[in-house]
């Protein structure tokens, strides 16, 4: 028997490892030694993760010196989610998170704010950011308590929905407020700088660009601030997170950033496989008369990554697609997967008003560098299949 052919169209879940991150890594797990060691073989992998800090800044046009390496998105949102701050080399304390509805739950968590400090800013239909309610709850914020913190994503996971973070900065400065960005979806998929997204901190995380699980970064921004360490010890990372660097998994992460201006020249390509795929769903739907409904594409009418599609049909269940459809070959995402692998209610969907039961049809299709036309044919003969079973 012949083994079945895989379909991975799960690119948002985590992307396959590039080969020039795992010959990075490679290279790196052939040697030995603590980057914090001054002998040869510690400075050599000290050198390995200052080149990789430096590729990570010149990507974000930032001081090296403002690269956090941490072991992923979570570790870092952790860390900058701190209600005091250090400012010009003074503490500053924060009184307020104020979060978007469609927050990655690292984020929607608060890190190390306390639910009581914490406030929920809402999103239209199409799951963009209210900026008049963030307007109206920054003018509100009791300064003489603290400092306010938002944090928003730069395109959300499950949607690809693009907000619009730099008119979001400029209500955050007006208001003498600090501004997180979660920006691990968009890097290698938009064109960004620290200065265009007008962040104080930014979230990065290298399994979504082909680098490996288990690193990212916290990119400080903003020179004159930074929150206070969340890991304490030996005081690596110039005293921002304490611990032994992942050397082998920032040298696969450096990698994998030093590929993105090749990577990104699939962009164009990349939408208009994804949009082939979303009339060809449309098409599926109206052949199949009344046994299934239209298809809903969660975000249409706001601005998405190309790659991502969220949609629902009714009729057709989350579930029993992805069983199906896995069963196929193909690895899609339920728009509602949560951390323990099951299929659950979507926060996101939920904040942008979708009903429960279209929501629990919600499936989301992310292409990658490496998705082609055969993958995206593979899928819709799959999804015909689950289709023409229904009736």
């Amino acid at each position: 028997m012949t083994a079945q052919v895989r379909t991975y169209l799960d690119h948002n879940s985590g992307a396959p490892l590039l080969a020039v991150s795992r010959t990075a890594m490679l290279e790196v797990l052939a040697t030995t030694g603590n980057p914090s060691s001054v002998h040869a073989e510690g400075r050599a992998r000290r050198k390995i993760v200052e080149d990789a800090r430096s590729v990570l800044a010149e990507r974000l046009d930032v001081a090296q010196n403002r690269v956090v390496f941490t072991s992923g998105a979570s570790e870092a949102a952790n860390h900058a989610l701190s209600p005091l701050l250090r400012v010009k080399g003074r503490e500053r304390p924060v009184s307020r998170l104020y979060v978007s509805a469609i927050e990655h739950p690292c984020v929607l968590s608060g890190g190390r704010f306390g639910a009581d400090t914490m406030e929920y800013l809402p999103v239209s239909e199409s799951g963009v950011i209210d900026t008049a309610v963030l307007e109206k709850r920054l003018a509100a914020h009791d300064h003489d308590a603290g400092a306010p913190m938002v944090a928003i994503m730069l395109a959300n996971n499950e949607t690809g929905v693009i907000q619009p973070v730099s008119e979001i900065a400029g209500i955050v400065r007006g208001h003498d407020g600090y501004l997180l960005v979660d920006a691990v979806q968009g890097l290698g998929r938009l064109d960004f700088t620290a200065a265009s997204l007008g962040a104080d901190f930014i979230l990065l995380s290298a399994h979504k660009i082909g680098g490996p699980q288990g690193a990212g970064a916290l990119v400080l921004a903003n020179e004159a601030v930074a929150p206070l360490p969340l890991i304490r010890g030996g005081g690596q990372e110039n005293h921002h997170r304490s611990g032994t660097e992942n050397v082998a998994a920032i040298a696969g992460f450096a990698a994998a950033i030093a590929e993105l201006p090749v990577l990104s020249m699939e962009m164009p390509r990349i939408r208009g496989l994804r949009d082939s795929i979303e009339t060809r769903l449309r098409s599926l739907s109206r052949e199949a008369g009344n046994r299934v409904g239209e298809p809903v594409f969660f975000g249409e009418g706001a601005e998405r990554l190309a790659n991502t599609s969220c949609f629902a049909v009714d009729g057709v269940k989350a579930e029993t697609a992805l069983i199906s459809l896995d069963l196929a070959g193909i690895a899609v995402s339920s728009g509602s997967a949560c951390s323990s692998g099951k299929v659950g209610k979507s926060h996101v969907l939920t904040a942008m008003g979708v009903d429960d039961a279209l929501a629990a049809s919600a499936l989301r299709v992310s292409l990658g560098w490496d998705s082609t036309e055969d993958d995206a044919g593979r899928f819709l003969t799959a999804w015909c299949d689950i289709v023409g079973r229904m009736g």
